[in-house]
């Protein structure tokens, strides 16, 4: 097994029993005892597990908790570009798209300024700066109004009214939490609702969301597994969780991240 998949494994872990401890983890999974404790050390340094006397525990975070920005940013690199790399693929030149706000779609944007003739629709000011700086007169970006969130989506009435009569072919969303029971999900009220203004106007869904979202719950949900045409993810993510999301979405896309 390798270290990403071992160390996705122990979140898991940790997601649903709340802890775990090093010696049973040792067992587990044929290690030795200083190879499981570089694996909760990364976890750590990655924000997903509180690390204790023994063992690992559930990071301390709420339901409304919300990241900024460069905080996401630098998380998951190598994972939001091959999830990116995969979701460009399915962008033909000429079409109408929306990209929601969050670091991975902000990673695909980078890869569809080669894209002829796309149309974009964002609540994201970073989303659209990519665009912007591309400098291609074939491209035509809009920009939705509203109250700027930590995350840097434009989110409100406003945003939501500017998208009542926006049709697009695909949207792309990201996603702060993934889960059997509550959904997509953001810890942010008024984001959500601008979400789902953005999902009305798509003909079809395609979320992103890497293997680290997998059992997280923001406070409100988006839409639920079912609403998503296509799901997006990394080979990070366990396997019981893909057997899961399989039986609910539309089609599931696990990329490979490069070494």
């Amino acid at each position: 097994m390798l270290s990403q998949q071992r160390q996705a494994a122990i979140v898991e872990r940790v997601r649903r029993h709340g802890a775990v401890k090093v010696a049973d983890l040792v067992a587990e999974f044929s290690v030795s005892d200083m190879t499981i404790r570089r694996d909760l050390d990364t976890l750590v340094n990655r924000g997903l597990v509180t690390k204790v006397h023994g063992g690992a525990t559930t990071v301390d975070l709420s339901s409304t908790d919300e990241p900024g920005f460069a905080t996401n940013a630098v998380r998951q690199q190598r994972e939001k570009e091959a999830i990116a790399r995969a979701a460009a693929a399915l962008v033909s030149p000429g079409e109408a798209i929306a990209l929601s706000a969050g670091t991975t779609t902000w990673t695909l944007a980078q890869h569809l300024t080669a894209v002829a003739g796309l149309t974009v629709v964002t609540n994201s000011v970073p989303v659209a700066d990519v665009f912007y700086r591309s400098g291609r007169s074939d491209q035509t970006v809009i920009l939705t109004g509203g109250i700027r969130t930590p995350s840097d989506a434009l989110v409100g009435p406003f945003a939501v009214a500017s998208l009542q009569t926006i049709n697009v072919d695909l949207l792309f969303l990201g996603v702060h939490g993934v889960s059997a029971d509550a959904g997509f999900t953001t810890p942010n009220l008024m984001e959500s609702e601008t979400d789902r203004a953005l999902i009305r106007s798509g003909r079809r869904l395609a979320v992103l969301a890497d293997h680290t979202k997998w059992g997280v719950v923001g406070i409100c949900t988006i839409a639920t597994l079912a609403d998503a045409d296509v799901l997006l993810t990394d080979t990070g993510l366990a396997e019981s969780a893909r057997q899961t999301l399989s039986a609910h979405v539309g089609h599931l896309i696990v990329a490979e991240p490069q070494t």
